[in-house]
C-alpha cells in the first residue's frame, strides 16, 4: 500500500540549487574584508543578493561614523572590483530601533519584500557569532544559510585603528575600494569632529578604567512638549556637539529624577523659572539599552511635560546648550539624524504614545 503524500515528508530541494534571492544584514560601519568575503560567498548560492544597512539615518558618531548613504556606495564599489555584476546585489536600508525590536524587524521585512515581490524563495546569510546575532532567529520564513567565512575582524577593530592613526592596520583590513574611501574621507570636516570626539570619549572612559566595578551612569531626561511643538537644544559640547538632544543631566546624589529632569530643563533653556514643570508630568519611562551611550553603562528615566496649548514659552540656553527652541513634531518626527544617541527613540516613544 502506497503510504499517503505529506508535505512534511517530502525531501528537501537540494542544498547545491541556488536560491533567488539572499538577505545579508549588517550595521558595516565601515565594510571589510570578512564582509566581502561573506557576500561573495553568498552570491555562489543566491541569484541577487539583498544588503540590508543597518544604523541608518543616524547622526554620525565614532561608533556610526558613516551614513548610510555612503556605506552603500563603497559596498557597491567593492563588490565591482570584486568582479560582482551589478544586477546581482540590491540595498534596503533601516533604521536601529532600540526601544521597538517589531518596528525594525518590519522594516526589514517591508525593505526585503519590495526586491522579493512575493517570492519566498529567499535565504538569510550569517554567522551566529554571539548574542549580537540574535536576529539571525528573527526570520523564520526564511531558510537561514550560515556562512563558511569565519574571521576574528570586526568594524570596531576597523574604526579604533582608523581613528588611532594606524593606517597600514586599516589597510590590511579592508578592500582597497573601502581604503579609498576611508582615506579621502579623512580629508572632511566630518572625520575631524569624530576624531576629536573618538578622543575625547576615550579620555572618558579610560578616567573610570580603575573603578572597582564597571560604572552604572544614571541620568534624567525631559520630553518638554507644548501646543504640537517639542523642546529641544543643541549641544554646545563633546560628546555630541551640534546634535540635537532633549534638556537632561546626570543624577546629583541629592535628588530625585524629577527633580534632576526639572532642574536640568531649567538650566539649559531657561523654562523652570516660569512653568512648575513637576506639576505637568503626562508619563514617564526607563530607558536602558546597554549601547545606548557610549560613554559607557547610561540609564537614563525620561519624563514627558505635557504643558498644554497656548503660546510657547519663551526660552533661554544656558549651561551646555548652544541653543534652545520649540520644534513642531513634524519636523523631529522627520528627522533622526539631527538627533544625538537615542534621543529621538526618546521623543518618538512619548510623541507617538500621546
Amino acid at each position: 500500500m502506497t503510504a499517503p503524500h505529506d508535505p512534511a515528508l517530502a525531501s528537501p530541494p537540494p542544498r547545491n540549487r541556488k536560491r533567488t534571492f539572499g538577505v545579508y544584514i549588517g550595521r558595516f560601519e565601515p565594510p571589510h574584508q570578512a564582509h566581502l568575503l561573506v557576500m561573495l560567498e553568498a552570491l555562489e548560492q543566491v541569484q541577487k543578493l539583498i544588503v540590508v544597512i543597518g544604523s541608518a539615518r543616524a547622526a554620525r558618531n565614532t561608533k556610526n561614523p558613516f551614513t548610510a548613504e555612503e556605506r552603500q556606495e563603497v559596498i557597491t564599489a567593492m563588490l565591482l572590483e570584486a568582479g560582482a555584476a551589478r544586477s546581482r546585489f540590491c540595498f534596503v536600508q533601516v533604521r536601529d530601533s532600540f526601544y521597538n525590536e517589531g518596528l525594525w524587524l518590519s522594516e526589514v521585512q517591508r525593505g526585503v519584500a519590495e526586491h522579493t515581490r512575493g517570492s519566498t524563495d529567499i535565504a538569510l546569510i550569517g554567522h551566529l557569532k554571539d548574542e549580537s546575532s540574535y536576529y539571525l532567529r528573527s526570520f523564520p520564513a526564511w531558510e537561514f544559510i550560515p556562512t563558511h567565512v569565519i574571521s576574528p575582524l570586526s568594524a570596531t577593530d576597523v574604526r579604533k585603528a582608523y581613528f588611532e592613526d594606524r593606517l597600514e592596520d586599516v589597510q590590511g583590513m579592508v578592500p582597497p575600494a573601502v581604503h579609498a574611501f576611508l582615506t579621502a574621507f579623512r580629508q572632511m570636516p566630518e572625520y575631524a569632529e569624530l576624531r576629536t570626539e573618538y578622543d575625547y570619549l576615550r579620555e572618558y572612559r579610560a578616567a573610570w578604567r580603575d573603578a572597582p566595578f564597571p560604572p552604572v551612569f544614571v541620568t534624567a531626561d525631559a520630553v518638554v512638549t507644548r501646543s504640537g511643538h517639542v523642546l529641544v537644544v543643541r549641544l554646545a559640547g563633546l560628546p555630541g556637539r551640534g546634535r540635537l538632544a532633549m534638556p537632561g543631566g546626570f543624577l546629583q546624589p541629592d535628588e530625585t529624577l524629577l527633580a534632576c529632569a526639572a532642574r536640568r530643563t531649567s538650566s539649559e533653556t531657561g523654562l523652570g523659572e516660569a512653568v512648575d514643570l513637576a506639576a505637568k508630568v503626562r508619563s514617564q519611562a526607563v530607558f536602558d539599552h546597554p549601547g545606548r551611550s557610549q560613554r559607557g553603562r547610561t540609564v537614563t528615566h525620561a519624563f514627558h511635560f505635557d504643558l498644554g496649548i497656548g503660546q510657547l514659552p519663551v526660552l533661554k540656553a544656558a549651561e551646555g546648550a548652544a541653543e534652545a527652541f520649540w520644534m513642531p513634531f513634524s519636523q523631529a518626527l522627520a528627522q533622526p539624524e539631527l538627533f544625538f544617541e537615542d534621543h529621538h527613540a526618546i521623543i518618538e516613544h512619548f510623541l507617538l504614545r500621546g
